[in-house]
């Protein structure tokens, strides 16, 4: 078209097209603005001073180029070993998105499909019944209206418990199974086997844990392979993953923050968890598919990075495109209204948040934008109308019961990267 253009033109079109493509490569690489970056610098420096949060490391790539990073505050409660880029973070549920990949790829592979039903690769979940409370209160037992499918445990539909109301005798089973006190995910899956449903399969969105760790278990018997070996072989190696595993070297636990929580005297404390007391210990007895992981900031940075470029990185293809893109699309368009249960402007896709309205979800974003966080302060995003990526890494466990702690830096975080978009 620009070749016709100039035969037409002559030397005047020739000027005028090499103008339009400069212009066009000039608004393409169009810089960061330092002073709208610079505010969220000072943020987070405020958010990680002495009365603040120990440390963070931020992360924002931009059509696949690392535009910024920032480095703050501290990685351990007494405040003597600054925060650095290559930090060891717990990113706890942003490991769901982890699991999920995996599970796609034998997808795509053709050895499962989403709406094959569960019980079809783990025996026992062939008759699942949900149990609720009858009209005088007393627990009611009946069979659920169908199977649970891959599907409905990718996209928290199955029924599971989940904190929601109604939920309370169907969690009170699940807490008396205690699937998450098993040694491994085959055990995990044991005791899952006779957990009711609080809800048919299909019917409402409820976020759990307990659909994840059967999809890392489904991995498992469909690949036959461990669920850690699978990640690493399949996904963190190609990615360059180094520092993303369910444990960390001894070697390398020097760079594994610390995890706080607050205290009742508003002091921050470290938390009396296994893992924070031993920082690199295994986050759960089994491999978590659903909140295991630890990683670094540039590790996940890849990960995402795989997904906004379609499935690829490098010259690796992890996924075809459609698949990423579909996992990136609203999943929940059976449910009236079609959201998941923290926002009317969210639905969710495959793992992780998908936005269906910014203004209704009250921050600023883009329709389509996808995410998730961890329960430790951990969150990412990824735009891709923007090409954009935006990564925090914190490492404090907030309080639920109401007392005293940190604002959280979530929103405030995007807000001001979306802020500073050229």
């Amino acid at each position: 078209m620009i070749g016709r253009f100039l035969r037409r033109t002559g030397f005047l079109g020739a000027v005028l097209a090499g103008l339009a493509l400069a212009c066009a490569s000039a608004q393409a690489e169009q810089p960061w603005a330092p002073a709208r970056l610079e505010t969220l610098h000072t943020f987070l420096r405020g958010a990680t001073n002495d009365q603040g949060y120990l440390g963070a490391v931020s992360l924002i790539v931009h059509e696949g180029r690392v535009v910024d990073v920032g480095v703050y505050g501290y990685e351990d409660l007494a405040r003597r070993r600054p925060m650095r880029r290559d930090a060891i973070f717990r990113i706890y549920s942003m490991t769901k998105t982890v699991t999920s990949v995996a599970l796609m790829m034998l997808v795509e592979e053709g050895k499962v499909t989403l709406d094959q039903p569960l019980a079809y690769v783990l025996p026992g979940f062939d008759a699942p019944r949900v149990l609720n409370r009858g009209p005088d209160g007393a627990p009611v037992s009946r069979a659920a209206s169908r199977r649970i499918t891959l599907r409905d445990l990718l996209t928290h539909t199955a029924g599971y418990p989940a904190g929601l109301p109604g939920d309370e005798p169907a969690l009170a089973a699940m807490e008396r199974a205690h699937p998450h006190g098993a040694n491994d995910l085959a055990g995990f899956t044991e005791r899952m086997r006779n957990v009711p449903l609080a809800a048919d399969p299909g019917t409402r969105f409820g976020y759990d844990g307990a659909a994840i760790e059967l999809i890392a278990r489904v991995v498992e018997v469909v690949s036959k392979k461990p669920f850690p070996v699978f990640l690493h072989e399949r996904i963190f190696v190609p990615l360059d993953m180094r520092d993303t595993g369910f444990s960390v070297p001894a070697n390398e636990r020097h760079r594994v923050v610390d995890l706080t929580r607050m205290g009742n005297d508003g002091r921050l404390v470290l938390d009396g968890s296994p893992s924070a007391q031993h920082p690199g210990d295994a986050l759960n007895r089994y491999a978590s598919g659903a909140g295991g992981l630890y990683a670094t900031v540039d590790d996940y940075a890849h990960f995402a990075q795989m997904l906004l470029d379609g499935g690829r990185y490098r010259d690796h293809v992890l996924l075809g495109r459609k698949t990423v893109a579909f996992m990136l699309s609203n999943q929940l368009g059976m449910l009236d209204p079609p959201v998941d249960q923290f926002s009317a402007g969210e639905g969710f896709g495959i793992g992780g948040y998908v936005v269906l309205d910014p203004a209704l979800r009250g921050q600023l974003g883009s329709v389509g934008q996808y995410g998730w966080s961890g329960a430790a302060s951990t969150t990412y995003t990824i735009d891709l109308g923007e090409r954009l990526i935006a990564i925090l890494m914190l490492q404090h466990l907030p309080r639920d019961d109401g007392g005293y702690d940190l604002p959280r830096l979530a929103r405030p975080f995007y807000d001001l990267v979306y802020h500073a978009l050229p």
